[in-house]
């Protein structure tokens, strides 16, 4: 009977027990049907938030606020805070709220998002973020990139590519004295960025990866590990998308081009 509970109730406990989640459950039923990339403005928890994409701000409303993804212990009340493919703002809102005197830089690729990121920080009068209106890569030379509108610009895709300035994220962690939270969710280019990065994770005290796995790319997963491993990380590990019979399903039925998608938290405990 505990098994039954445990596996039957948990979500029903989770929509009475947290208003984020019970808010995603009702954007969900009035806006996940809708539409793409048709532009909004959200109303939650005292923010305004422009979207040009009601889908993909719906989850990452579930991944940040209700589910709280990239919560993180700090000592420090003005923690240093990595916001690599900082999309449309949302995680960088989550941040400022759970530490107000936080130190930003926000990192995102698409120009027309960056804008909006400017435009979602300046009315919720945010002002601890530090705009980089570039891609995080392996150098300062730019890279070709395909533009989603949303949140799925990526260096994987080959549908009308252009090329988007650069910033060299190893460069910018050797600035830094430490950083408390580094988010790295750049669509695919995080293995080639963590590679370079990896003489440079000494200075980082948690880390939010997500892990994109391309059907006609090799697998990167075990070497990405190892980085975190000889920099001193413990690793979490869990699924963003969910596979049924693995062995025969064998994409991602809401990106047919990956078949695997993860989110990999690391923390150092020293």
């Amino acid at each position: 009977m505990r098994v039954f509970l445990e596996h039957t109730q948990y979500w029903l406990y989770r929509f009475f027990t947290n208003s984020n989640y019970r808010k995603f459950i009702f954007y969900s039923i009035i806006y996940g049907g809708k539409k793409r990339f048709v532009a909004r403005t959200f109303n939650i928890n005292g923010l305004k938030i422009f979207t040009p994409d009601s889908l993909s701000f719906i989850w990452q409303y579930k991944e940040i606020f209700a589910d709280e993804d990239y919560k993180f212990q700090s000592e420090s009340s003005t923690p240093v805070i990595y916001d690599c493919g900082a999309n449309i703002g949302t995680s960088c809102l989550y941040f400022s709220i759970i530490y107000p005197g936080s130190k930003i830089k926000a990192f995102e690729a698409d120009p027309a998002i960056a804008e909006i990121l400017n435009e979602n920080l300046l009315r919720n009068n945010i002002r601890n973020v530090e705009l980089i209106d570039k891609a995080v890569w392996i150098n300062n030379d730019g890279v070709q990139m395909s533009l989603e509108g949303a949140d799925g610009a990526s260096i994987f895709s080959n549908t009308n590519p252009i090329k988007i300035p650069s910033v060299r994220l190893k460069d910018m962690i050797e600035k830094e004295s430490k950083i408390d939270m580094l988010k790295i969710d750049i669509e695919g280019a995080e293995y080639d960025v963590l590679k370079d990065c990896s003489s440079s994770l000494d200075k980082v005290k948690n880390i939010f990866i997500e892990y994109h796995s391309y059907v006609n790319c090799v697998q990167k997963l075990s070497e990405i590990l190892e980085i975190l491993e000889k920099n001193n990380f413990r690793y979490f590990i869990k699924p963003v998308n969910d596979r049924e019979k693995p062995l025969i399903n064998r994409k991602n039925k809401f990106n047919p081009n990956m078949d695997l998608q993860l989110n990999i938290y690391g923390y150092k405990i020293n």
